[in-house]
């Protein structure tokens, strides 16, 4: 068959799930990920013919697609930062507010290199020139750690998460990329939570659950049918519930001066700032994402 005619397939099959420019998107997705294949192949090749065998994959992948799964999944890859990252439905899909996260820490530690570069002739960090140690809470695919290390190769990475499948596939990524992570399978919501009394960390950052169900019928069948719940989903009545435990953590583990960086719900901004401003911490800042939305949290220990 002819590739130009399996894109029309494609197109007629999801027509009513999907605008146009997002079924291109999947298209061309596929057929770099099964057959190598540029996505400029058309227009230089327009009459490209596949075998069978060819076909195949891209056909497996359009019925997935229209049971709404994300393609994410199917490919069992996901892209975050400059990373390729695997995926599959134990742990969510990276996004685009997470990597603005990301930058936010990696922009504040330049500042602070340059601080102490300026401060100090040999350039070394003034943490009594030990590395710097940063947790990532709720790792999931390992997507902020490990971009985290890949920038701060001086740093000491640690990823916890509550679930053993995400954390296989968080030590693949870091193993793919080449960078030294521990990881730890603990529940951050465990009040017998114990990590060794001399670890305190200088960055702890997190993205964890904060939708809450009432908000479900915003969620896209997608994401709501195929993300793991236990990363998106808390209970309407205690909606900080991961907020509060990050706090009880942090007043054991977190550096005095220590940062801390949160994912929020957009709709409770000023409800998760008024929560770390009645305890030991200072310089609380809300930021938007990119689309307007108050979506992180920084805050410092006293």
């Amino acid at each position: 068959m002819l590739l130009k005619e399996i894109k029309d397939i494609f197109h007629k099959e999801l027509g009513e799930l999907y605008p146009k420019e997002e079924i291109d998107s999947f298209f061309y997705s596929c057929i770099e990920h099964y057959l190598k294949l540029e996505r400029f192949i058309l227009a230089i090749q327009p009459g490209i013919t596949l075998t069978k065998d060819e076909e195949q994959p891209l056909f497996e992948a359009l019925a997935e697609l229209k049971t709404e799964k994300p393609l994410q999944y199917i490919l069992g890859t996901a892209h975050f930062r400059d990373l390729e990252l695997q995926v599959n439905e134990d742990v969510l899909i990276p996004r685009p507010e997470t990597e603005e996260l990301v930058q936010w820490i990696l922009s504040d530690a330049e500042r602070s290199r340059s601080v102490i570069s300026t401060s100090c002739p040999s350039g070394r960090r003034a943490l009594n020139d030990r590395s710097l140690k940063i947790l990532d809470i709720g790792t999931g695919s390992g997507c902020i750690a490990i971009a985290l290390a890949k920038q701060l190769t001086d740093a000491d990475l640690y990823a916890l998460d509550v679930s053993e499948g995400a954390l296989e596939i968080a030590r693949k990524n870091a193993a793919t990329h080449k960078v030294d992570v521990t990881f730890l399978h603990q529940d951050i919501l465990d009040p017998k939570l114990e990590l060794e009394p001399e670890l305190y960390f200088d960055i702890i950052v997190s993205n964890p659950p904060y939708v809450r169900e009432l908000e479900k019928h915003e969620i896209r069948k997608n994401v709501k049918d195929f993300e793991p719940e236990t990363a998106l989903f808390v209970k309407d009545e205690d909606p900080l519930l991961f907020y509060r435990a990050i706090i009880d953590f942090t007043e054991k583990h977190l550096s005095e001066k220590g940062s801390l960086y949160l994912e929020i719900n957009q709709y409770l901004g000023a409800e998760t700032k008024a929560l770390f401003q009645a305890h030991n911490f200072s310089e609380i800042e809300l930021r938007k994402d990119l689309f307007g939305n108050d979506r992180m949290l920084k805050a410092l220990r006293k």
